[in-house]
Order: C-alpha cells, then sequence, then structure tokens
C-alpha cells in the first residue's frame, strides 16, 4: 500500500479510536488536513467511542495542545487513580490463602504421580488444558470482555462450559474486572496493577481485599451487554453447579470409567494439576507480560510480548499489541502462528458460528510500530534495513566519478 504522509497533527490522533475504520476510512483521515473545515469530518469519521476502554477525543484540542498527549500520543486517562495515593492497609483473605496453598501442594504431588497414570490420563490433561485455556482466552476475553467479534448460541454454550472448567469466576465477573484493568491500567484501580510487584500481579490480588478504587471505578463499568446475554445469566446463576461439573466432577471421572485409571490420580492430575497449570498460564499474562519482553508497538506502556506467555497462554503474550489495540479478536498479527486462540475462533468462523472479526490492518500496525514501537517490530526493522540501504545507494551514486 502507498504510504500516505502523516503531519504533526495526524501523529495526535489516538489509534485505539480507529480500531472500528476500514482501512480505506483510516487512509481517507490521514489524508486530511486540521483546518476548520476538516475538524468535523474527523469528528464525523470517528468509530463510536466505547465508555469502558476510550478517552475522550477532541481534535482541536489535540491540534493546539500538545500537552495533554503523552509521549506515545494518546491522550492519558487522568483519574484520582492516576496520581499517587496512600493505599489502605492490605487485608488478607486468609480462604484463598488456604485454598491456593493447598492447591500448588497438590498439584506438586501430581507431578510426582505423572510417571504411575495411565497414558491416555496425561492426553486428556492436555487437553483440558487447553479447553479450559481456551474457555478463558476466546470467551471470556476475546469475546465478552472485548467483543472482538461475534459468536452464536452453540458457540457461546461451549465455550461457557470451558470457561467453567477453569474456574476463574463467572464471565460476567471476569469481563468486569478486565474491562476495568484496560481503563485503568497499572493505577490502583487496576485489579492486578503491575506497579505493586510480580507477586501482586501473579496471585497476591487475589489473596487480598480490593482496593477501594477498583471497587469504585468498577461500579462505573458498562456490563449491560453482558447481562444482556441469556447464556452469561445461567452461568453466573449456576456457577458452583458448573464448576463441581466442569473442573472437577468430568476431569476425575472420566479417565477412571474410561480407562481405569484410580480416583486419586484423576483426582490429582486432570484436576488439580491442571487447574493450577491454567490459572498460573493465565495469572502470567497479568505479571510476566507486564515486565519482561519487546515492546514492539508502543514502548510508552508497561504490556510486553513475551514468548513464554504466548506458549503458556494459548496465544495470548502479545499483549503490547493486544493493549495497542485491544479490539483485534486475534490479539496479535501473526493470526495462527503461536496462536491456538485464533485458530479456535477462525475453525468456529468456518462453521458459520463466529462472525464479525475485527482486525486491525497492517498499514495502521505499522505505522504505530514506525511511530511508538521500540524498534523490534519486524517491519520496522526492515523499513530501516531498506532506507539506510537507499541511503548508501545515494551517497555512492553522489560521489564523483574517477576519469
Amino acid at each position: 500500500d502507498r504510504m500516505t504522509p502523516i503531519t504533526p497533527f495526524h501523529r495526535n490522533l489516538r489509534y485505539s479510536n480507529l480500531d472500528h475504520c476500514s482501512r480505506y476510512k483510516v487512509a481517507d483521515l490521514l489524508r486530511l488536513k486540521p483546518d476548520d473545515k476538516t475538524l468535523g469530518v474527523i469528528t464525523d469519521r470517528m468509530p463510536p467511542r466505547n465508555p469502558d476502554f476510550d478517552v475522550a477525543f477532541d481534535p482541536l484540542e489535540l491540534q493546539t495542545n500538545d500537552d495533554h498527549v503523552n509521549a506515545g500520543g494518546i491522550a492519558p486517562v487522568v483519574t484520582e487513580a492516576t496520581h499517587e495515593q496512600k493505599r489502605p492497609p492490605r487485608r488478607i483473605v486468609w480462604r484463598n490463602v488456604v485454598l491456593f496453598t493447598l492447591l500448588h501442594a497438590y498439584s506438586l504431588w501430581g507431578i510426582i504421580c505423572i510417571p504411575w497414570a495411565h497414558p491416555l490420563t496425561w492426553l486428556f490433561t492436555i487437553f483440558l488444558y487447553t479447553a479450559s485455556a481456551i474457555g478463558v482466552t476466546a470467551g471470556a476475553h476475546r469475546l465478552w470482555a472485548h467483543r472482538s467479534y461475534k459468536a452464536k448460541l452453540p458457540m457461546r454454550i461451549i465455550l461457557t462450559m470451558m470457561n467453567s472448567m477453569a474456574l476463574q469466576n463467572d464471565i460476567i465477573e471476569w469481563a468486569r474486572d478486565h474491562r476495568v484493568h484496560h481503563k485503568y491500567s497499572e493505577t490502583d484501580a487496576d485489579p492486578h496493577n503491575a506497579r505493586r510487584g510480580f507477586f501482586f500481579s501473579h496471585i497476591g490480588w487475589l489473596l487480598v481485599r480490593k482496593h477501594p478504587d477498583v471497587k469504585d471505578k468498577g461500579k462505573n463499568i458498562d456490563l449491560s451487554d453482558l447481562y444482556a446475554d441469556p447464556v452469561l445469566r445461567f452461568q453466573r446463576k449456576y456457577y458452583v453447579p458448573s464448576v463441581l461439573l466442569m473442573c472437577f466432577l468430568i476431569p476425575t471421572l472420566v479417565p477412571h470409567f474410561l480407562w481405569g485409571e484410580s480416583l486419586w490420580y484423576a483426582f490429582l492430575i486432570p484436576g488439580l494439576l491442571r487447574l493450577c497449570a491454567t490459572l498460573n498460564a493465565t495469572w502470567m499474562v497479568n505479571s510476566v507480560a507486564h515486565m519482561k519482553g519487546d515492546k514492539p508497538y508502543n514502548k510508552f506502556i508497561n504490556p510486553v510480548e513475551n514468548i513464554f506467555v504466548i506458549f503458556g497462554a494459548v496465544g495470548e503474550g502479545f499483549h503490547n499489541y493486544h493493549h495497542t489495540f485491544p479490539h483485534d479478536y486475534s490479539t496479535s498479527e501473526f493470526g495462527w502462528k503461536f496462536n491456538l486462540t485464533t485458530f479456535f475462533i477462525d475453525c468456529f468462523a468456518k462453521m458459520g458460528l463466529a462472525t464479525d472479526r475485527r482486525k486491525m490492518p497492517y498499514n495502521l500496525v505499522f505505522r504505530r510500530a514506525l511511530k511508538t514501537g521500540d524498534g523490534s517490530h519486524h517491519g520496522v526493522q526492515k523499513h530501516l534495513q531498506e532506507t539506510e540501504a537507499n541511503e548508501e545507494k545515494t551517497l555512492e551514486s553522489e560521489k564523483p566519478k574517477d576519469e
């Protein structure tokens, strides 16, 4: 595609507000000049704002006052939680401390028992791990928290069952916390604020009472779309029975009755060990993926790309991309590459059960990486190499030829 020059005014546009635009509308938008006539056109062409993710956008203000725009070209969310506040004393939830301690202890026991378990139990454990992880990634995260695609009733039922297997709260509560996380990322209103350290963002946030800002900001998040879904209302109403069935009874009874596995090994390995592994894989997105890795799309935020999280969380480790383009159903620009969740969604799309998958056009992704990335993006590196090669050719051509 032909690259369109971006003026200083265009560089101040908040790219996340362009998530719903087609590549043609984006190209038209970037060709506009910042005069009084086009300001109204820009506002008209912007997609409807999502109050849970988007910051108020004023083209005239961005044109005349760059003090309101940070180094990444994004108007920051200015809230009470943005400023340093003295945090209230932590109130430990001892029930969770005991339960998670026992879960990890029995999971270690399960690891020791693996050599004596039936090989089919190993395969069944891997299958359940993948299914429960996808129930979170394709279901609670990409479908319901971000609305990055639409799913018909059979797919929504399957995803809800797989989600109950993961034991990470019902989908409505999970999606609410995640929307708060994106809107107030890494402030005290963020449920698993990574600025409070690795342990807190990984598991510690579940061992203490929520910060008051999390509760206050969470009350203002619009959840009407979630409560309008009868599948989610059913899961929320019968969450405990669904967890007992999907997370514990099926993983324990299927190996016992189908291939004669002992009840104890079946409970330890496909049950507790699989659950513990799924939980820690999800928690790594909140902790590791906010600390160690590259930032090819936006170097001014903490989320990173981390290969270990990509594999462990079935495609959720492209976190710098996800926080830059939160409405992309694939959470990356690479399609199926290291992204089992995207493959799962695309398979259901082939069956007609997943529709309206939202995807960022590559030219917009590249421009954002070129503008605010740390230089690790493959396209930016290639662009810089080509630019350097062209400059060398120009210098060579300008040298006087020997007679």
